[in-house]
């Protein structure tokens, strides 16, 4: 009898420690971000390495101010497909990040087919945006576009 007891509440206590990391990791740190912010605001590095706003709509976006990696956006840029790769840096290295599920607009898995794919084009935002840590804009050819953090060749 007193071996249930034991085991039972081990097994409590591992599924409660499961969702306490599951909440964690999926809603825990996360904050929307507000449109019209500073957090908000995309800029792209043309191809002189300065940095410009690009006019965006629709903005989505997610940050957590327990990693520079968490940051994922959605939304729409109102640039033709011709004036982003005339004007703006191309990468080629593009990885995009999972998002939490809560964030549904933003699928990587799809995006980085997509780019895979030449489906969709990729921007370098803004370089060490954080420490090691560069923002990247995925953008397809209708105006839809994605952005997110991700780690350069400094902090690999």
């Amino acid at each position: 009898m007193n071996g249930r007891i034991v085991a039972g509440f081990l097994v409590a206590t591992a599924l409660a420690v499961g969702a306490g990391v599951y909440y964690t990791q999926e809603y825990a740190y996360y904050r929307t971000i507000q449109p019209g912010t500073e957090r908000a605001r995309i800029r792209l590095t043309d191809r002189t390495g300065a940095l410009r706003d690009v006019p965006i709509r629709d903005f989505q976006g997610i940050d957590a101010d327990s990693s520079p990696l968490r940051y994922r956006a959605c939304f729409r840029i109102d640039l033709p497909t011709e004036e982003l790769t005339r004007d703006f840096t191309p990468w080629p290295q593009a990885e995009p990040r999972i998002a939490p599920r809560h964030f549904p607009c933003f699928d990587a898995v799809r995006i980085g087919n997509d780019l895979e794919a030449g489906l969709a084009l990729a921007f370098l935002a803004e370089r060490d945006i954080a420490p090691g840590v560069d923002r990247v804009v995925a953008v397809y050819p209708d105006g839809r576009a994605y952005a997110w953090h991700q780690l350069n060749e400094s902090a690999e």
